[in-house]
């Protein structure tokens, strides 16, 4: 820590021994339990913070920041101590202390969002003064793009602010803040959507000729943000309000591509995927260009085939191919303005680094070929063997960037590529009774084998994470087709990484016999959740069959439910049995008795993140097994009854349990009306209504609603004022979709046979719109 307090130098590109300081403690915070890391830490900062030496101040803000990747979760509970010394910083009378609280704030808002945006009130009024201040000008209109990228509806009241001043600076500003402010108006229009419309001409007529920059360095970089910017411009307004501007904006991204800097070929990559998201298959005529392009980055040689000059552009854009820029070189142009390196005068180490700029752009290019390919769909036809090609042969690649793109990517093309086969609906088991086509069949075979090959040699959990997560994704989708002959393959990838004896997981310093230590860092639970991910979408794909695996992975799961285990442990493990009983159906009737134990004890759970897995785990198992639950059905009630006392305001993770309790209740009164006290529950059940953020339970909740007044109407009498606009709310066609069109049809069924009785009732509840024949 005292070493983090030294001064830094000015340059960006020089190291220095503060900056070391601060990686170490990057590294142990990312790589270690943070109950190991954060504590200690958390000490020094509270020791060095109030220190008059600014030197002091600033080191300690920098630490918390470079923190908060490896112990956000830990962190959590502990912001009420950390925002104090945060709204300190950012009016500190010394301008280092300031700008190193704009670092600080931006990596809190990357991986504290929901904490982040509830103290907006506080944030953006702070960091609006920096952006008032030449010294803090650049780094507060980072923390901005930070803070902005998480606002979603907060935004709206202070837009019209962050424009103005905004605006002004693309005006005023150096270059180097000109980039700096393009991207923060570009998470201002991610945030603002269809609000950013008013800025948009406006902004597009300032912005426009940062396009036609090509000097090195600073006008490079801007133009590559603005390419950015107008990416998400255009997901923002939409494609009809941004349709004039398409044609000339793919030209400049064609001509950021024959520039020769691999950060603007990073760029137009990234708009080209864009685009096709916002355009669809209107995009469909560029790809003859864009393709070959994409593949042709894919194909470009590395460590030392290449020409043996890098220019400087290049060269100062890249960074070390491990998850830290410790390794990167600094190149300058000399004086003559000779503006290359030559191969011989650096050692083949630091070539690769340079050369991860050229990785950086693979990354970004494997990424957007399944991008393409679920946009355009047919149309991307004729690319689809060599595209699927380049992408297993980008699988056993040295940077972990590529090596998970071309992962999710080529998976994404497996993913269209069946749903454009026009494939009957699968059905579950371990005998495949609904077979692929032969093309998918032999898509499926020459992509699903390297990957799981590349997972056997696999060191990084991060690549490890997105297979699993990607896997489960594509047997949903194809059900057991997909893993026909690689089942027990597959299988072994979840229980050697719930076990925790993957090749990514291996500590050198721990006995193979030796049991792994529950105390773990975060990205290790992160690995944990997404095998079970995986596990979850065998037990759907398989149904029944999936009962002798079961056996097998309930203990392996369960383990992960513990008071000594992380949040996300405790939590993924639950929602993870909770998928798999919806997957197994009848089948998971054996194991009634010990899941319910458990989900009781998750029910009170002292985060209510797990407590909202927990109920929604039980109405699974109320509603799935064969087993008689009525003699439980008090207990249950009664462990679901706090879930339900919850402000509007209430964080998001309480709305969800009391969604996922409603739906719970919802399916207890379906599977038996009779051991329920409805003249005690209904009250809490209809109260809860309409759901707030997990509009799926929507689906028991109506269910039950619909048995009720077809087998109890006078139970729902007294609730019908109240139903009714529960109905108004839910079918509201200036809201998003909450019910899906079957329960939408039912519902109104259900208003048509309420306003036989009724129709007062019905009139003043705004409902008769809905009626047949109006």
């Amino acid at each position: 820590m005292p070493i983090a307090t030294e001064d830094e130098p000015e340059d960006l590109d020089d190291d220095a021994p503060s900056r070391s300081a601060l990686r170490i403690i990057d590294g142990l915070a990312t790589n270690l339990p943070p109950t190991q890391v954060f504590p200690a830490l958390r000490s020094l900062i509270v020791q060095y913070f109030p220190s008059p030496d600014p030197k002091n101040r600033r080191g300690a803000m920098l630490a918390l920041g470079v923190s908060v990747e490896g112990c956000s979760e830990y962190m959590t509970p502990l912001m009420g101590e950390v925002w104090p010394i945060i709204e300190a910083g950012l009016q500190d009378g010394d301008a280092t202390v300031r700008k190193a609280t704009c670092v600080a704030v931006s990596c809190l808002c990357e991986w504290l969002e929901e904490e982040c945006a509830a103290k907006h009130a506080v944030l953006i009024p702070g960091i609006m003064n920096l952006i008032n201040d030449d010294d803090t000008q650049r780094t507060a209109c980072t923390a901005l793009d930070a803070l902005l990228e998480i606002l979603q509806d907060v935004i709206d009241q202070y837009l019209p602010l962050i424009m103005e001043r905004l605006g002004g600076l693309l005006e005023s500003a150096p270059l180097s803040v000109k980039a700096v402010v393009t991207g923060a108006i570009g998470s201002a229009a991610h945030a603002s959507k269809s609000r950013f419309l008013p800025y948009f001409q406006p902004t597009m007529a300032h912005i426009q000729h940062f396009l036609v920059l090509t000097g090195e360095g600073e006008e490079i970089e801007l133009r590559g943000i603005t390419m950015d910017a107008i990416g998400t411009f255009a997901e923002a307004v939409g494609k009809d309000v941004f349709r004039p501007f398409f044609p000339d904006m793919m030209k400049q991204a064609f001509q950021g591509i024959e520039l020769g800097s691999a950060r603007l070929r990073e760029c137009s990559f990234l708009f080209f995927g864009v685009m096709a998201r916002v355009f669809e298959e209107e995009f469909a005529p560029y790809l003859p260009n864009v393709v070959p392009a994409l593949l042709n980055s894919c194909k470009q040689p590395e460590h030392g085939e290449e020409s043996l000059s890098l220019s400087v552009a290049d060269a100062t854009s890249a960074f070390a191919s491990g998850s830290s820029p410790s390794n990167a070189i600094t190149v300058a142009g000399e004086d003559d303005g000779d503006t290359s390196i030559e191969l011989e005068d650096i050692d083949l180490d630091k070539m690769l680094d340079v050369n991860s700029a050229i990785a950086v752009e693979k990354e970004i290019a494997a990424d957007t070929i399944g991008t393409l390919f679920a946009a355009c769909k047919a149309h991307f036809f004729p690319y689809v063997e060599q595209s699927a090609l380049e992408l297993v042969a980008l699988l056993p690649h040295y940077y972990e960037g590529i090596r998970k793109s071309a992962t999710d990517s080529l998976l994404e093309v497996v993913r269209t590529f069946y749903d454009l086969s026009n494939p009957q609906e699968w059905q579950a088991g371990a005998v495949v009774v609904v077979p692929l086509s032969p093309t998918v069949k032999e898509l499926v075979g020459h992509s699903l084998i390297p990957l799981l090959e590349m997972y056997e040699t696999e060191d990084n959990k991060s690549v490890a994470s997105s297979l699993c997560v990607g896997l489960a994704e594509t047997i949903t989708k194809i059900g057991p087709a997909f893993v026909e002959g690689h089942l027990e393959t597959i299988c072994n990838i979840a229980i050697q990484i719930l076990e925790q004896k993957a090749f990514c997981q291996q500590d050198p310093d721990q006995d193979e016999d030796e049991e792994a230590p529950e105390d773990q860092a975060e990205y290790d639970s992160v690995l944990i959740s997404s095998a079970g991910d995986l596990v979850s979408a065998l037990a759907s794909a398989l149904g029944a069959d999936f009962t002798p695996a079961f056996n097998t992975f309930f203990p392996l799961i369960a383990k992960y439910y513990k008071k000594s285990r992380s949040l996300s442990d405790r939590s993924s493990a639950i929602g993870c049995l909770a998928e798999i009983i919806a997957g197994m159906k009848g089948a998971i009737t054996p194991s009634t008795e010990p899941l319910l134990e458990l989900f009781y004890r998750a029910l009170g759970d002292p985060d209510a993140e797990v407590q909202s897995n927990a109920a929604f785990a039980v109405g699974q198992l109320v509603e799935n097994t064969d087993v008689d639950l009525a003699p439980q059905y008090l207990h249950l009630l009664g462990a679901l009854r706090p879930l339900f006392n919850v402000t509007p305001d209430a964080p998001a993770a309480q709305l969800n349990a009391k969604d996922n309790a409603t739906g719970a209740v919802g399916r207890l009164l379906v599977r038996n009306t009779a051991a329920i006290p409805l003249d005690q529950v209904l009250p809490i059940f209809v109260d809860a209504l309409p759901l707030k953020n997990d509009y799926l339970e929507n689906r028991p909740v109506f269910t039950a609603i619909f048995h009720l007044f077809r087998t109890n109407g006078a139970a729902l009498y007294p609730f019908l004022e109240r139903l009714l606009q529960v109905f108004a709310h839910v079918l509201d066609p200036n809201q998003p979709d909450q019910v899906g069109d079957d329960v939408r049809a039912e519902l109104i069924q259900l208003i048509a046979a309420v306003n036989a009785e009724d129709p007062a009732k019905v009139q003043a509840s705004g409902l008769a719109i809905f009626l047949p024949g109006a």
